[in-house]
């Protein structure tokens, strides 16, 4: 079992803790916040007609989880099954997956400043990874298992249709910044926010980049809380998470005002007390992007 070892306590440092994995020759890594625990293989019922990374379903404590092929989902060539594969047992999107992976090393403790954007010369626009980090002179790649997931249940994600649920009015003249690493995200935000009547929205790639666009405009002399009416922030991202973000936001005398929104796949009952301790106004679990809506209509009126 992956257990609070006194990171996870804490909110606001920009650290995060790793969970290094293998697939092939490769390293990867996923962020201990979203594992439940990392269990031996035990035999999986298959499912009719399931999705290709689909492997079938276990019952794990009285529940019926599915389990995910991570080595077909990453388009690796396919292995036979040794003595050191694993089941990483993870809960993120309001969700419960298991993925099976060749096997499980370490626990790496980093900054979120030591990862980097994977570039688009090696997996286009919308790949697989969310970030690359360098330990030990070893790479290590952080995948994007919200894609993963999204990509095996379209309703796993985000999905503009979800928006025809929310009440139409005016939010044309509503300024709105989004802090989202991943593109696929960013594109679908894009378009659900449209659909909701949002015109006015400004995208970032992480927290360090919105707290540079904040500084800018202060230092030629513009009213921020005029240019930047709600902030909408992931938490998972290179350079700067969303917690560190708010943080930064909220103990400004100038910004703490402005509202701001977590926006993410680690928004859980267990986890909500994070973004309370760094002041968040509001939190959202993806995909609920209606619930999202709602938030940003409380906040401005």
């Amino acid at each position: 079992m992956i257990r609070d070892n006194g990171i996870l306590l804490e909110s606001g440092t920009n650290e995060l803790e790793i969970v290094e994995f293998i697939i092939g020759s490769n390293k990867f890594g996923i962020n201990v916040i979203k594992v439940k625990e990392i269990i031996l293989p035990v035999p999986v019922l298959q499912i009719p007609h399931s999705h290709k990374y689909v492997k079938g379903i276990i019952e794990l404590r009285g529940e019926i989880l599915p389990v995910v092929n991570l080595v077909e989902a990453i388009g690796f060539a396919p292995s036979s099954q040794n003595e050191t594969d694993k089941f990483i047992v993870t809960e993120f999107n309001q969700q419960k997956f298991v993925f099976h992976v060749q096997n499980v090393t370490q626990i790496h403790r980093i900054s979120w400043e030591q990862i980097e954007k994977p570039s688009s010369s090696y997996q286009g626009q919308t790949g697989e990874l969310t970030g690359i980090v360098k330990i030990e002179n070893e790479i290590i790649m952080l995948l994007d298992f919200e894609k993963i997931i999204t990509e095996i249940n379209l309703d796993l994600g985000i999905n503009k249709n979800r928006i025809k649920a929310v009440n139409k009015r005016d939010r044309s003249n509503i300024k709105v910044i989004v802090a989202e690493d991943s593109p696929l995200l960013r594109k679908l935000l894009h378009e659900t926010l449209i659909e909701a009547g949002i015109k006015h929205i400004h995208f970032f790639e992480n927290g360090l980049e919105v707290l540079h666009y904040l500084d800018d405009l202060s230092s030629k002399g513009r009213n921020v809380k005029e240019d930047v009416q709600l902030i909408i922030t992931d938490i998972e991202m290179p350079q700067m998470d969303g917690h560190h973000l708010t943080l930064n936001i909220k103990k400004h005398p100038e910004r703490s005002n402005i509202p701001v929104i977590l926006f993410s796949s680690l928004i859980t009952d267990d986890l909500r007390h994070k973004g309370e301790k760094v002041g968040a106004d509001a939190q959202v679990s993806k995909p609920d992007i209606e619930k999202l809506i709602e938030m940003i209509d409380t906040y401005i009126k």
